[in-house]
């Protein structure tokens, strides 16, 4: 098998942040451990996501931070690119596909402060800064007195803003700071409880062209039980029709061969909160995931997301 792809040349599309750099370079990793002898070649770039400065909502959502890259696959300049799942789309570019789901993270979103404990420990009108309306939603519900300001950046630009005292606290994805050697800066892990996390949350995932050849030489780096809860997660999220910038979120469990799995649309002022569950067979995740979009669209979370749509469209 390894002799085969013997000095074949792998192109990895990449954001320049430090953290896609680490999640690009541990796939380089993966795949030249899985088949020696193989040549792995990086290809950093910026992307539209990179250079807004404004809030990504208003601009067209996280899916700006992958359009370069998914035009570098189409184009053939790139074999595979490299992404957080969490910031993929529900429905991906013709003649694209994830080829490979690496076994996930820590999935929880990460409670980071300079002088608080926990989210509880927060004073009345404290400064939070998140970008996401998925937290912004689900921390408004639970503390309506917070005052939540806009954050961009990487992770070493929000935790240098935090530290610098434009904000009180913020809240990451745990699995960045942890990939980032960054554990120590987080104060509290939120349980989904808490806070339900974005759908393919601490999953990394490798598009590839839908390509025999490219498709098999991922086939290692496969982790069936995450593809499984990613399929009735990202199932859910196309059902509402949402993009990566809408207050959804999803997170779903496996155990003894069933799924459970929790979804959630929300009023970005929190005052809305559409959320149910779902339990079944793992083999029909997606068809999960589909049915409880449909359940959650029945409670009125079509007519949020249709409002919210036509706000950013104006």
């Amino acid at each position: 098998m390894a002799e085969c792809h013997m000095n074949r040349e792998i192109r990895i599309a990449t954001r320049k942040s430090p953290l896609a750099l680490w999640q690009a370079e541990h796939v380089a990793l993966r795949l030249a451990a899985a088949h020696p002898g193989i040549l792995v070649r990086l290809l950093p770039m910026v992307t539209e996501g990179d250079r807004i400065q404004g809030s990504l909502a208003t601009a067209g959502g996280k899916g700006l931070f992958i359009k370069e890259l998914e035009a570098a696959l189409l184009a053939g300049r790139a074999d595979v690119a490299v992404h957080s799942m969490k910031d993929m789309p529900a429905d991906l570019q013709d003649g694209l596909v994830i080829g490979a789901a690496l076994e996930r993270a820590d999935p929880r979103d990460a409670f980071v402060a300079a002088r608080h404990a926990s989210l509880a420990a927060l004073p009345q009108g404290a400064r939070i800064g998140t970008s996401s309306l998925r937290r912004q939603s689900q921390l408004r519900n639970r503390r309506p007195d917070l005052v939540i300001l806009v954050l961009r950046g990487n992770v070493e630009t929000r935790l240098r803003k935090l530290d610098a005292g434009d904000f009180d606290a913020t809240v990451l994805a745990a699995a960045g700071l942890d990939r980032l050697e960054l554990a120590s800066r987080i104060r509290e892990r939120l349980a989904p409880e808490q806070m339900l996390p974005a759908v393919g949350q601490g999953v990394i995932g490798i598009e590839c062209r839908d390509e025999a050849g490219i498709r098999e030489l991922l086939k290692p780096l496969e982790h069936a039980a995450t593809r499984t809860c990613l399929d009735a997660e990202r199932a859910f999220s196309a059902r509402l029709g949402g993009s990566c910038q809408s207050p959804i979120a999803a997170y779903a469990e496996l155990e003894g061969g069933r799924l459970r799995l929790r979804g959630l649309v929300g009023s970005p002022d929190g005052v809305k909160i559409h959320i149910d569950v779902i339990e079944g067979p793992a083999d029909i995740a997606a068809t999960l995931g589909t049915e409880l979009g449909e359940r959650v669209l029945a409670t009125g979370a079509g007519e949020l997301l249709q409002a919210l749509a036509a706000g950013a469209g104006r």
